[in-house]
């Protein structure tokens, strides 16, 4: 990515997200989102997750249709824009390539300006679409079926890396274990779904890297591993199935759901409050897919009490969307950073302007502009 002028006439934008099965175009002008579409793909539900095959071919097949449709209900034409975002990576590499190539052409045959995003940063800007509020500073738990993260936010572009899995994310956690129970995909709301009619605490699941005593200059006080949860709920299930079968399985669900329901959000909202607690930033964004959980957003809310302040998107802002993307290509665009027609997916992109280096620090330096506020630093 290039830094050129910073040109960008007044006008939409238009962003694209094609990471993994969701198909979304979007676009916005100014802080207004003037029109979007997002094409869900089902036919992976019969396979119990996404086939990336399947996922890429379905997008080539919606993209052009996809765009057009979010052309039509923002009531302008494809010649008023006035550049394009796509989401470049992380994400499954095939479909990122239908979306990366798309764009290209499309900037190039109109000779506008593009630009890369990535899918994680899109998900912290997701907030701002609806809510002009969610500013930086803020400590953000991001949490998808790839990721799960703890950043702190400076300011757009510039993040510090808290905390992040060491194994699974927690999003594939759910989808995993909603799969060995048999509540089909995706697994989140599945999972969410059966917990609403059982009760925690029948079964006993561990709650992973919660250990007091470790100090907040150690990584492991804010990182994450969903693993050894979720092998754990694969042998309470064996163990139901061998005494009792199928019936006993079925009846069992509800309660096992809550349990692995609650010990995935007690790990998520202890890590969370213990950055706000660190950072002395009382301001959270919660991003990501997992957003959608209506129990997480409501166990955060009431941990940070009065005095703390919690942006959670929409459940349409949640899930991979296309306005999040050109909500963050709008601001790149207009700092001047650019794409050349070498814009290529990745599957691993980094995450831009990360700070890979753990800090206790109070959020107070950051708007004095200073670090001096900083404790101690470990790398991760």
């Amino acid at each position: 990515m290039s830094v050129g002028e910073r040109d960008l006439p007044p006008g939409p934008v238009l962003g694209i997200e094609s990471s993994c099965d969701e198909c979304s175009a979007a676009i916005m002008e100014g802080p207004r989102l003037l029109g979007h579409v997002i094409a869900t793909q089902d036919a992976h539900a019969a396979f119990g997750g996404v086939v990336p095959e399947i996922a890429a071919r379905a997008h080539l097949r919606q993209l052009d249709r996809v765009v057009a449709a979010a052309l039509e209900r923002s009531g302008r034409e494809a010649e008023a824009l006035v550049g394009v975002g796509v989401t470049a990576g992380p994400g499954l590499v095939g479909s990122l390539l239908v979306g990366v190539n798309w764009a290209k052409a499309f900037a190039f045959g109109r000779g506008l300006p593009l630009v890369g995003v990535h899918h994680m940063e899109a998900h912290l800007f997701a907030n701002s679409v609806e809510n002009p509020g969610a500013e930086p500073p803020f400590v953000a738990l991001l949490v998808s079926g790839g990721h799960t993260m703890l950043l702190l936010a400076r300011a757009w572009g510039r993040y510090e890396l808290l905390g992040q899995t060491r194994d699974d994310a927690a999003g594939e956690a759910f989808d995993k274990v909603a799969r060995r129970m048999g509540l089909g995909w995706p697994g989140g709301p599945a999972i969410e779904r059966a917990a609403a009619r059982g009760s925690p605490g029948r079964f006993e699941l561990p709650r992973p890297m919660l250990d007091p005593s470790v100090p907040d200059d150690d990584p492991a006080a804010f990182d994450f591993s969903f693993s050894g949860l979720k092998t754990a709920v694969a042998l309470v299930v064996e163990e139901i199935e061998s005494s009792g079968g199928a019936e006993a399985l079925e009846s069992a669900v509800p309660d096992l759901a809550a349990e692995f329901q609650a010990a995935v959000l007690d790990v998520l909202v202890h890590k969370t409050l213990r950055a706000v607690r660190a950072t002395g930033c009382r301001r959270v964004l919660l991003g990501g897919g997992v957003a959608r959980n209506g129990a997480l957003a409501e166990r955060l809310r009431g941990a940070l009490g009065q005095g703390g302040e919690l942006f959670v998107p929409s459940p349409r802002l949640a899930t991979d969307n296309g306005a999040m993307v050109a909500r963050v290509a709008a601001w790149r665009l207009e700092r001047g950073d650019r794409s050349g027609l070498d814009l290529n997916a990745d599957p691993s992109l980094p995450f831009p302007g990360l700070e890979a280096v753990h800090e206790a620090w109070s959020v107070a330096s950051t708007r004095r502009g200073s670090g001096s506020g900083a404790r101690t630093a470990a790398i991760i």
